[in-house]
């Protein structure tokens, strides 16, 4: 087994001195560090070779269930219809265009297997083709640590110029002279997203012109373009605070113009038509969001007039603008619904939806002046369709329905139910539980408990396949809509950030324990699984109430918050004071020692844990979870499995590709069967 060796280092702040043994730990060009993590990847070989084949043919299952020669539904734009296409035995998508109609030839933009081939790890990323259709602006990064390259290919000659950026964030925007692009570059240190430059087509990177440079550290910048193509937008943004600059898209040389200054706690997005903008805002007070309007000439806050109302009922989460109507995209009781408002024929109404929980999104829908949508419909049990909506004849049209080959799936052998758990507070928690048909509530069904639990993101209760190896095996799984999302409304966010964080581990812990009271399992077979800030939650529960878990896997997990968060180098530290506190502050530096889960391992008995990461992590730094495992070894007192797995070529996202996820997806899963003796078929 291996053990990190210890090397006290001293860190001390508001007359509190903390002394973290695997500081050392912090240095991805050390080799002794890298022995230690290759240490541990053995070690997980080791311990995981009994069920080697069980996990290989789980993967095998788990890539049976995808339709290997797949494409999606053609979109138009600008006089082309655009597509991807999956090819059998191939990880990446080809991407494809036609012009004017789908009987025209088609035109390979990307064939990104060709383009990963150098590379264990790729990924291409913001493609966007000029207004005249001539040229490509693409982003590549070959680390996984979301420092893109910008590159840019003549559509027409398939020449890639010899234009190359480097360290952006891996998107551009076209101007309308086909020949100016606008992007943003990262700081290389903390990898902020801090400034704006425009670059002339054929010109070096080294001449380009700093437009914007977004001098408040907690603030990121992006540059995006108005769906009526007349604007180029750049965005500052911060957890609580946004401000927009604007220009016409025609008038590349000018100067951006703010269109409303900033003001702390006002968040606000813009989205153009004709005369107006619209607002999408928090402005006076709207918790959960509304929409306001003003005119193209005056842009000032105090122009602004109310146009969706705010409710404290109803999250307005998005706002799509189409020639003759506007989409809404609302959450109510913690389900979407998509509202049309038409103004000209003073309509509103709601598209109907039956399920007691389901998933739904707007898809991408380029042109504004069409009277039909596209959205994405889910749900626990029923695959995804690809939607077309008439606005005019109110009827729905179903382009796309997900295809499961290897197996026959019937959506009728499965349950999907939504349970309101009580929160030792008196709040309600929903969970979204799923599974097969013929359960018995008699406390021995293995059930995984999914959370995440931050940044106001909601994981909605979509369809997974590879979830289907769980449920054919006898497992409920279930997601817990706990504080820190927005699932029940932006009050259920702010209920768990800052000083309110531990509602969000006590939410999950009080979902846990309802399901057991409810017979859907029992401690004996309870496990958790959660990614990124969803690890911290799952190092936080696993502090609180080791006995309630039998095993947890933490994906990624930032579980080292204290320190993280004091040390403004890190990448995105500084830009998360508002939704975890600025511990330089003490009363949070107080409040995130008592649940940064590395802080608080003791000396105790731990649920079994796989822990995975990645060497070029940009999010949560792979030393965190390699600290928090050593410092494990170090103190618990069972003889439980602790497990840590270190992708060596990948970032927070884990592998590239469609085959080499499942990889990790397999990985995870045949811990949790194993853990469960549910490693037959």
């Amino acid at each position: 087994m291996p053990q990190a060796k210890k090397n006290p280092h001293e860190l001390k702040k508001h007359d509190d001195v903390r002394i973290d043994n695997y500081f050392w730990l912090n240095d991805r060009e050390n080799e002794k560090v890298l022995d230690y993590l290759r240490a541990e990847n053995a070690y997980f070989e080791k311990h995981t070779a009994s069920y080697k084949n069980f996990e290989n043919s789980l993967f095998e299952e788990l890539k049976s269930r995808i339709k290997e020669e797949d494409e999606s539904v053609p979109y138009f734009e600008n006089g082309y219809f655009y597509q991807t296409r999956y090819s059998k035995g191939k990880e990446y998508p080809v991407y494809l265009r036609k012009k004017k109609n789908l009987k025209a030839p088609e035109e390979i933009i990307f064939d990104e297997n060709q383009m990963a081939e150098a590379y264990e790890y790729y990924n291409l990323k913001g493609i966007e083709v000029s207004p005249n259709n001539k040229f490509a602006v693409f982003g590549e990064d070959v680390t996984g640590r979301r420092q893109y390259v910008l590159k840019i290919k003549n559509l027409e000659s398939g020449e890639i110029l010899r234009d190359k950026i480097k360290n952006t964030t891996g998107s551009a925007v076209w101007a309308n002279d086909n020949q100016t692009l606008f992007y943003t570059k990262k700081d290389k240190k903390t990898l902020r997203a801090f400034q704006i430059y425009k670059h002339i087509l054929g010109t070096d990177a080294g001449d380009d012109i700093l437009v914007y440079e977004e001098k408040d550290d907690i603030f990121d910048v992006f540059v995006t373009k108005s769906k009526s193509n007349k604007y180029i937008y750049i965005a500052s943004f911060s957890t609580l605070t946004t401000e927009y600059q604007y220009l016409d898209a025609n008038r590349p040389d000018d100067d951006f113009k703010v269109f409303a200054q900033r003001k702390r706690g006002v968040e606000y997005n813009l989205f153009h038509k004709g005369k107006r903008f619209y607002i999408l805002t928090n402005k006076d007070h709207a918790l959960n969001f509304k929409l306001m309007q003003t005119s193209i000439e005056e842009t000032r806050m105090n122009q602004w007039q109310d146009f969706i109302p705010h409710r404290t009922e109803v999250l307005l989460e998005d706002v799509e603008i189409f020639q003759d109507f506007l989409l809404l995209t609302e959450r109510k009781k913690g389900l979407n619904m998509l509202r049309i408002v038409c103004e000209k024929k003073k309509e509103d109404f709601y598209i109907d939806f039956d399920e007691e929980t389901y998933t739904l999104y707007v898809s991408y829908n380029p042109e504004m002046n069409t009277h039909k949508f596209r959205y994405v419909y889910n749900s626990m049990t029923v695959p995804s369709s690809v939607v077309e909506y008439d606005v005019d004849t109110k009827t729905k049209q179903v382009l796309k329905e997900q295809e499961i080959p290897g197996e026959n799936y019937d959506k009728n052998e499965y349950e999907s139910v939504r349970l309101w758990a009580p929160a030792r507070d008196g709040k309600k928690v929903p969970i979204s539980v799923v599974y097969k048909k013929g359960l018995k509530l008699n406390g021995n069904n293995p059930l995984l408990l999914y959370g995440y639990g931050s940044y106001g993101i909601t994981v909605d209760p979509g369809f997974s396949t590879s979830r289907l190896s769980l449920l054919k095996r006898g497992f409920v799984f279930a997601i817990a809509h706990i504080r820190g999302s927005e699932y029940l409304g932006r009050p259920w966010y702010e209920d768990g950030k800052l000083l309110q964080k531990k509602n969000t581990f006590y939410d999950f812990i009080d979902a846990a324990k309802y399901l057991i009271s409810e017979k859907y399992t029992s401690s004996k077979h309870l496990y958790a699984m959660g990614g990124s800030a969803g690890g911290l939650l799952m190092g936080a529960v696993s502090n609180y109430e080791p006995e309630l878990f039998n095993g947890l896997v933490a994906q990624v997990p930032f579980v080292d918050v204290l320190t993280t968060m004091l040390d403004e180098s890190i990448p995105l530290t500084t830009g998360e004071y508002d939704e975890w506190g600025n511990p330089n502050e003490k009363k949070y530096y107080d409040y995130i020692k008592l649940y940064s889960p590395y802080d608080n391992v003791e000396a105790k008995s731990y649920p079994n844990m796989l822990i995975t990461t990645g060497l070029y992590d940009s999010q949560v730094q792979y030393w965190e979870p390699a600290k928090w495992v050593a410092k494990l070894r170090e103190l618990k007192t069972d003889d439980r499995v602790l497990l840590l797995h270190t992708d060596m070529n990948s970032g927070h996202g884990g592998a590239s590709g469609r085959y080499k996820s499942l990889k990790d997806r397999a990985r995870e899963y045949a811990f949790l069967l194993n853990l469960a003796n549910r490693t037959h078929d």
